[in-house]
């Protein structure tokens, strides 16, 4: 196991209590003529009702990186999400975005 999938690991259980179910890995795909082209991955994609959150791990605190991830990720994705949040796994530090 990485250090990331580690610090994933650790925020999805902090997590569980929260919402009704918690997706891990999210592909993001975006039409691109006629295949379709994978943009990124949603690292954590907990649902709660029919609203979704995103959650950005990240080892380090770059935030300034998640939250352009997150942005394109808002953008594009199908999934209805509402807020979105960056977890530094080093310090333990979770930041609300939007």
């Amino acid at each position: 196991m990485t250090k990331h999938d580690h610090y994933l690991h650790k925020l999805k259980e902090s997590l569980e209590q929260e919402y009704e179910a918690i997706l891990t890995h999210v592909p993001i795909y975006q039409p691109f003529r006629r295949k379709q082209r994978l943009i990124g991955e949603i690292d954590i994609l907990p649902r709660r009702g029919d609203k979704y959150d995103a959650y950005e791990v990240k080892c380090s605190p770059r935030y300034v990186k998640a939250r352009k991830q997150l942005r394109r990720i808002r953008k594009v994705s199908h999934f209805n999400i509402t807020r979105t949040f960056f977890y530094c796994g080093s310090s333990g530090l979770l930041i609300r975005m939007t």
